[in-house]
């Protein structure tokens, strides 16, 4: 965003996380604190977004109602994330391949926050509100460690044993060796104006 002019600010509450942004822009604005208690004063920001950071809450709506307070009257809001129960994969073992995600799915405080993006917004006095989808489609060997990510989640959560991991994997890997690999993630983006 700073390369395209905006005076942009970013703000997490992991001090590892904001170490690497200032490794990767030292030039930036870093700031820890939580989505519920920004450090801005009321209506001091034009824009406001939030990737990928709702389904981590356990009240998305207190994170919403605070980006409306920092958002001058005519301000933008983006949301962005995905629904971790929508993720789409090719596999001959569907029941299993379900319960692997699943099980990663029920590992996120909010899985389907997604789902209640422009109710959230509309409940916290937004207007304009609209939501578009759209899906990042993974076929090369580059989502491996994701897929395994999901295996390992599963077993971990006792969902399915070492060994359905394992063969689960060794099908994906297959699947990668033989160009056949094929995982669909919807990426939700909700954007809305303050009143």
């Amino acid at each position: 965003m700073a390369d395209l002019g905006a005076r942009a600010t970013g703000v997490d509450v992991s001090a590892v996380m904001l170490a690497e942004a200032g490794r990767r822009r030292p030039d930036g604005d870093f700031r820890r604190a939580g989505a519920d208690r920004l450090p801005f004063a009321d209506g001091e920001l034009d824009a406001y977004r939030a990737d990928k950071l709702l389904h981590e809450l356990d009240d998305p709506a207190r994170a919403v109602a605070e980006a409306r307070r920092v958002l001058a009257p005519g301000g933008r809001a983006v949301l962005v994330g995905q629904d971790w129960d929508s993720f789409v994969l090719d596999s001959d073992a569907a029941a299993l391949t379900r319960a692997v995600v699943h099980a990663r799915a029920d590992a996120v405080p909010g899985p389907r926050a997604v789902r209640r993006y422009r109710s959230l917004l509309l409940d916290a006095g937004f207007r304009d509100v609209e939501v578009e989808v759209h899906t990042g489609v993974f076929t090369t060997p580059a989502a491996l460690p994701m897929l395994d990510g999901l295996a390992q989640g599963a077993y971990a959560a006792g969902a399915i044993t070492r060994r359905q991991a394992d063969d689960w994997m060794a099908e994906q890997r297959a699947r990668a060796d033989a160009d056949r690999l094929f995982l669909a993630m919807p990426f939700f983006v909700a954007s809305a104006t303050r009143a």
